[in-house]
């Protein structure tokens, strides 16, 4: 009986070898599995340890100031508030670069001329340039966590989306079949570029000049060179750049009250010049009477037609459909050689503009009228080839030193001969009494607010 015992025995020897070749092998493949769990949380690890690396000297600051006395103190406090965080969170400091002093060219204020200067001196060994408003509130330690979510190696255009909901005529009716999908950054939220992108777009400008011939709404013009039809990034909504201070995790907020800068300005010392024509002073006139002409202190109706029952001043200027630049310096010269002494502001508007006077008496205590000033909403011509900036008309300018009161952004102040712009003390329907809505012509609503910056006007001080 006991060869066939030795016999079971022999057979069952291999079994256990297979079975502990299986074990082995077990072993060693839960082993490997080990190491690579383990790589892998030492790879997430070293992902975060990236991810946190960036420090504040990585970020280029850049306000969009403006020369104005006023402005230009707006965002040197501003700059002092970004380098006091910055020190108290004993970090190096960061650069932050105020835009009107960058360059002399006209155009700087559009941004994009200024990218090459950007790729050439900060590529080296910075990651983002952050662009801001002079009333843009920043909290660092939020905005440090909120650049370390995207990889700065990478191209980047961030900020807080804006979309159209219909097509507008400033956007040239752009995605007219589905205006909402093309996002633009608030530049009231901030906005950034990473450095690659920066790069990117420089080598681009320097093999294809700036076509654009105008200028009309910034933040849409430069989402649309970024995108490039497709080519480049879209806009990448960012949910802690923010307008409004509600949520404890925005790193940017805005002030949009009007600034508090001491008494209101005079009514007196406030000139009215509404600009009209025959055509419309059955329809218009009436309605700028019965809102807010009663509120200004000095007020005359232009006309290429005189009419007592107004009554308007013929200024022997033919009505024009487009451009209204001889009647606007026929205005200019019988303010000059006609108006009282001490009035300081002259403010133009358009028949169809909407005007809180009381708004603009506190608006314009902002500014020193005895400087050559005009305010406005601004826009450009062929900046790219040495055009020039100028005051879109429509919604007011005050005395010599011009004021223009419009609502295009969410800032609350105008432009001025450098930029801005302001919360709505002027504004404009989209369309006129006994016309049909014209859906191209309504800007989108700002602050609850709805404002078409074509017909707001502007406002210069004598001094101008």
């Amino acid at each position: 009986m006991r060869p066939p015992a030795r016999r079971g025995r022999r057979l069952a020897l291999p079994a256990l070898l297979a079975l502990f070749t299986c074990s082995l092998a077990f072993a060693l493949v839960s082993e490997d599995m080990k190491k690579e769990v383990k790589q892998s949380k030492n790879l997430e690890k070293s992902n975060i340890s990236k991810k946190t690396d960036i420090d504040l000297k990585e970020i280029v600051f850049v306000i969009q100031s403006q020369s104005n006395s006023f402005h230009a103190k707006k965002a040197e406090q501003l700059k002092k508030s970004i380098l006091k965080q910055a020190a108290d969170l004993t970090q190096e400091l960061p650069r932050v670069l105020l835009l009107h002093q960058l360059a002399q060219q006209e155009g700087a204020w559009t941004i994009l001329p200024l990218l090459p200067h950007f790729s050439v001196t900060y590529s080296r060994n910075s990651s983002w340039i952050f662009f801001c408003d002079e009333e843009t509130r920043i909290q660092m330690p939020q905005l440090l966590e909120t650049l370390r979510s995207y990889d700065p190696s990478k191209e980047w255009f961030l900020g807080k989306a804006l979309h159209d909901e219909e097509s507008t005529i400033i956007h040239h009716y752009a995605f007219s079949e589905n205006p909402t999908v093309f996002k633009y950054p608030d530049f009231a939220a901030g906005w950034a570029l990473s450095m690659p992108l920066v790069n990117k777009l420089t080598k681009r400008l320097k093999s294809e000049p700036l076509k654009s011939d105008f200028t009309i709404d910034l933040k849409h013009e430069i989402a649309l060179y970024v995108w490039d039809g497709g080519r480049g990034p879209a806009l990448t909504p960012v949910p802690e750049f923010c307008t409004d201070g509600g949520d404890a995790s925005c790193a940017t907020t805005f002030r949009a009250l009007l600034p508090l800068c001491g008494n209101p300005v005079k009514k007196e010392d406030i000139f009215v010049a509404v600009k009209t024509c025959k055509k419309f002073h059955g329809d218009r006139i009436p309605i700028v009477k019965q809102t807010w002409a009663g509120q200004a202190g000095r007020i005359e109706y232009y006309s290429d037609s005189e009419d007592s029952s107004i009554p308007t001043v013929d200024l022997g200027v033919p009505n024009t459909e487009r451009g209204h630049c001889g009647k606007t310096f026929a205005i200019l010269e019988r303010f000059l050689n006609h108006s009282l002494d001490g009035v300081a502001w002259l403010v133009i508007v358009d028949d169809d503009t909407l005007i809180s006077i009381s708004r603009l008496q506190c608006l314009l205590s902002c500014y020193d009228a005895s400087e050559p000033l005009v305010l406005g909403e601004r826009y450009g011509y062929g900046l790219g080839t040495g055009g020039y900036s100028y005051v879109t008309g429509g919604g007011g300018p005050g005395p010599w030193t011009t004021l223009r009161t419009t609502c295009p952004t969410r800032s609350p102040y105008p432009s001025t001969s450098t930029g801005t712009s302001t919360p709505c003390a002027s504004t404009s329907p989209g369309w006129h009494p006994g016309s049909k809505a014209e859906p191209g012509r309504r800007r989108p609503r700002v602050g609850g607010r709805s404002c078409d910056p074509a017909h707001v006007g502007h406002v210069a001080s004598r001094a101008s």
